[in-house]
């Protein structure tokens, strides 16, 4: 991981995740969902990037996430 990213660092807009959880079920959104989705999604990318590199590749390809999926 690049030494300016943090395992801490959120990757969501939480504003918009607050927005569409409340517009979907118009539920309020704990604060610890945002770096507990952002784990998630670290997880995901990580899979992804292995998958690329497995295929020869250079570049993370929304194929990459379904097979991490």
């Amino acid at each position: 991981m690049s030494d300016n990213m943090s395992e801490q660092d959120v990757l969501v807009v939480v504003s918009k995740l607050k927005n569409y959880i409340r517009a979907a079920s118009e539920m309020n959104t704990s604060g610890n969902v945002a770096p507990k989705l952002s784990q998630i999604v670290r997880m995901l990318c990580d899979q992804a990037i292995q998958n690329a590199k497995n295929d020869g590749r250079k570049t993370v390809m929304d194929r990459d996430f379904e097979k991490a999926a």
